[in-house]
């Protein structure tokens, strides 16, 4: 569908708005030459030969990086004064208190470690009583992540030196989850606002604090995890790095998300996917990855056989082209116009399978929307379902694209069709019966980078509607008309689950505001 703005310029609002021209304002030819000129490091010289020599994987991406977390206790063991106030608050006073302490310490990290469904890696705990002291567990807390402060006690300035490291910091205090902190007492008047009525700590703030909670600390580790492999994380831009209506987008992802982007010119893919065509091995591997797929419970086959042999050749060559530029991100600019004549494919249905697989896959290099899929996924470790919104009414929505994952939960294969493309009817598409009932997670950027709107939702159907394959209608619980009027940019990124504190936490960090309407 084709929409005309007054000064004649025309963009598509279906799922890939990508004709002959290129977003950025690049000719097509310009763009088939050269990748690197949309911006990001080029990947030249390529050769299918090489790739496939390369040991090709069809498991195992790169796994996300543990979050390194460094337990600090504060504590200190004053001495009895005559007549003299002499102990602060806390039930942390004693040599014996402080052993006591770390071993329940020690005892709650090894919880949380079991428990957790992120990758972590918690330091030995060090137990400081002055800045002295904490220096000399400098070099580990210079090498970690986040520091875990446990504020049992001691002077203000170790608060103070922590927050000096630039690290992210969580401060733990106990009220009746063992003996009291001093610091659940001072932690807002004399840390955060520093003896003032405002916040005066930068990069700190309430949210920074937990009270006896494990699953309060739990989920704040869980974003932050999300955090680290997001920043300066690399993606693979087939074609380049481009912006639904905002040429400037790979621009501010780069500026908030510190993002590597590497490209890939078409006229690579297109030496490669002629090269691999004529390796009968390669051929045939495709050929029996199809039969292995489409023989997956609950898989029907309802468009040309070819094009799903197609797919994963096209596929294995994005797996090979991932693993020579080093990440586990990749997305596709001139999904329907350019890669179709190369591949005599879509990019549908290998998107689709590796996102199942565990790598970050989108159509479309709308790095608007892009930078939120890749910090939803490290958040969540779930594959991402980039969809169109549809209009809100009566409390429901509709999401529809065409390169759903099977994996939403990241282990159940769903059921899935495998129809055409909808606006080309060509190709290999997954049409996924997404689960009824599903609490999902919305996120929703805004073209310029500046506020971000997230939306708890519930799959209420899987629809066949003639619009892109994969469909949801979700139910969500605040106000239509207030959805409407406060849902920014366009493309939304949706995964199983409520993530929606973590994802808030996280991006605080990143210079972007945050307005939950979950």
């Amino acid at each position: 569908m084709h929409h005309n703005e007054k000064d004649g310029a025309t963009f598509r609002a279906h799922c890939c708005p990508c004709g002959q021209h290129v977003s950025d304002g690049i000719s097509r030819r310009g763009f088939l030459g050269g990748a690197a000129a949309l911006g990001g490091v080029a990947l030249t010289g390529l050769s299918w030969s090489a790739l496939a020599a390369d040991e090709i994987d069809e498991s195992n991406p790169p796994k996300r990086r543990p979050l390194v977390v460094k337990p600090v206790l504060s504590y200190s063991t004053p001495s009895r004064r005559p007549q003299a106030s002499w102990r602060a608050w806390g039930g942390v006073q004693t040599s014996e208190d402080v052993k006591k302490e770390l071993a329940r310490i020690k005892g709650e990290l090894d919880k949380l470690q079991a428990t957790a469904d992120f990758p972590v890696t918690f330091l030995p705990i060090a137990a400081v009583r002055n800045t002295q002291e904490l220096a000399g567990a400098k070099d580990e807390i210079a090498s970690a992540d986040t520091v875990l402060l446990y504020a049992a006690g001691g002077d203000g300035r170790i608060l103070k030196m922590v927050g000096k490291t630039a690290k992210d910091t969580i401060i733990f205090c106990r009220h009746k989850s063992g003996p009291t902190y001093l610091w659940y007492e001072t932690i807002s008047p004399i840390y955060l606002r520093q003896r003032t009525d405002k916040l005066a700590v930068k990069g700190m703030d309430e949210q920074d604090v937990v009270i006896d909670s494990q699953e309060e600390i739990l989920w704040r580790l869980r974003s932050l995890c999300g955090l680290r492999n997001t920043v300066g994380s690399r993606i693979l831009a087939v074609g380049g790095p481009s912006g639904w209506s905002t040429p400037a987008a790979p621009k501010l992802a780069r500026e908030h998300f510190k993002l590597d982007i590497r490209t890939v010119s078409y006229y690579e893919l297109g030496k490669l996917i002629k090269e691999a065509r004529a390796d009968r091995a390669a051929v045939e591997r495709a050929r029996r990855r199809a039969d292995a797929y489409l023989k997956l419970p609950g898989t029907t086959l309802e468009t040309e056989r070819k094009f799903v042999d197609n797919a994963f050749l096209l596929e294995r060559i994005f797996r090979g082209l991932l693993k020579k530029a080093d990440c586990r991100a990749i997305t596709i600019n001139q999904c329907m116009s350019t890669i179709i004549p190369l591949a005599e494919t879509t990019a549908c249905l290998p998107l689709s399978t590796l996102n199942d697989d565990g790598y970050l896959a989108f159509c479309e290099s709308d790095f608007v929307v892009v930078p939120a899929g890749l910090l939803l996924g490290n958040i969540s470790g779930r594959p991402q379902f980039m969809n169109d919104p549809t209009y809100p009414h009566d409390g429901v929505i509709t999401l529809a694209h065409c390169t759903g994952p099977r994996k939403m939960d990241g282990k159940t294969i769903e059921p899935a069709r495998i129809l055409t493309h909808f606006e080309s009817d060509y190709g290999a598409a997954p049409k996924v019966e997404m689960r009824k009932g599903q609490v999902v997670t919305n996120i929703i950027p805004d073209f310029k980078a500046e506020c971000y709107v997230g939306l708890r939702g519930e799959i209420i159907d899987a629809p066949f509607l003639p619009i892109c394959r994969d469909q949801i209608d979700i139910r969500f619980e605040c106000d239509s008309l207030e959805l409407a009027q406060r849902m920014p940019g366009f493309h939304w990124m949706t995964c199983y689950g409520d993530y929606l504190k973590e994802y808030g936490y996280a991006l605080k960090r990143v210079g972007i505001k945050w307005e939950n309407m979950g």
